[in-house]
């Protein structure tokens, strides 16, 4: 006998603000039942309501994906609310805008807690559901920063390489057990999202998104569109698909050319307040939502929105296009030192 039809169901963490925040509502636009995982209990309940404005059944848990035992009694509590997972997007993160230098144990020890072991648990208390039921998918939420480091930002480039690597050797073992439970990951650009308004920030300057930036409603439109199609991973916006293959071809160019435009790249030049909201131990109070405070120089489209789906074909033409590229900044960079 077949399944009787039901209701789709989407967990989402760190869905109280950010590209959460507008994933959250991209699901519950398309019809999907949303759980979702965050810190914040106010911050929650007003993403709560937005999804039931879609017209949507929703369950919140206020839980800390660093935790792993409460990030499995999130997951039984929201299929216990509103039925067996369908698909688990991992998004979670907080992090640090300073050099390795300034940075304590403490401060990369929690950076990477959220930011990969998050992935980690959310991928785990997942996997004991879709594994028995034999279907669903895993969303993990990467960067082009997952390919591509850069400075000031180690803690956090370190826990997307760490999850793409997770995220690959998961992938083999899910094919050698002839499961059908697909992972993906979704690699972004910068994104106008509250992460540079309550990041630590141990610089002189306010950070910024390395520009250009998109709103965070573009990274939800291709997370939904990575959780309902079959994709390994997929590129987000041409920024990604230019760090990513330009890495591959000339990464000691890219190691130069962000030493000198790495910093002034990621700095307004507001001076750091230093009363700052910090979110890296604790979620700050106030009304955050998905998007930051750089609205006038985010698109949340264009013409080149297939660069967010359609990679694989793309890639090997972008390429030739990359190559071109990475002579050009070989020249501006100068000559390669043995």
């Amino acid at each position: 006998m077949s399944e009787p039809m039901r209701n789709k169901i989407v967990v989402v963490t760190g869905g109280s603000a950010g590209v959460g925040r507008a994933t959250v509502g991209a699901f519950a636009r398309a019809g999907w039942d949303v759980g979702i995982i965050a810190r914040d209990p106010e911050r929650l309940k007003r993403a709560a309501d937005a999804v039931r404005a879609a017209g949507r059944s929703v369950c919140i848990v206020s839980a800390d994906v660093a935790d792993a035992a409460a990030v499995e009694d999130a997951a039984a509590r929201i299929e216990q609310a509103l039925g067996p997972i369908d698909v688990w997007v991992n998004n979670a993160m907080a992090t640090a805008f300073a050099p390795v230098a300034a940075l304590t144990p403490e401060e990369m020890l929690r950076a990477t807690q959220v930011t990969y072991l998050g992935q980690v648990h959310g991928t785990m208390a997942a996997l004991r559901r879709m594994r028995d039921r034999n279907r669903g998918t895993i969303v993990n939420v990467g960067s082009a920063l997952a390919y591509r480091a850069i400075p000031l930002q180690s803690a956090y480039c370190a826990a997307k390489f760490a999850v793409r690597g997770f995220t690959d050797a998961l992938r083999s073992e899910l094919l050698h057990d002839g499961l059908r439970v697909r992972i993906t990951m979704v690699h972004l650009p910068a994104l106008n999202t509250p992460q540079f308004d309550w990041a630590l920030n141990k610089m002189k300057r306010r950070p910024q998104p390395m520009p250009p930036i998109f709103q965070p409603e573009v990274a939800a439109r291709a997370i939904l569109f990575a959780a309902t199609h079959r994709r390994r991973e997929v590129w987000v916006k041409w920024p990604t698909f230019k760090a990513i293959l330009a890495n591959a071809v000339v990464p000691w160019a890219l190691d130069r050319y962000l030493a000198r435009q790495g910093y002034d790249g990621q700095l307004t030049t507001e001076p750091a307040a230093p009363d700052a909201p910090v979110n890296l131990f604790h979620a700050p109070l106030g009304d955050w939502s998905a998007h930051g405070r750089f609205p006038a120089r985010a698109p949340s489209g264009g013409w080149r929105k297939q660069l967010e789906r359609y990679n694989v074909p793309l890639t090997l033409a972008l390429l030739a296009v990359t190559a071109c590229g990475a002579w050009l900044l070989v020249r501006s960079t100068g000559p390669k030192r043995m």
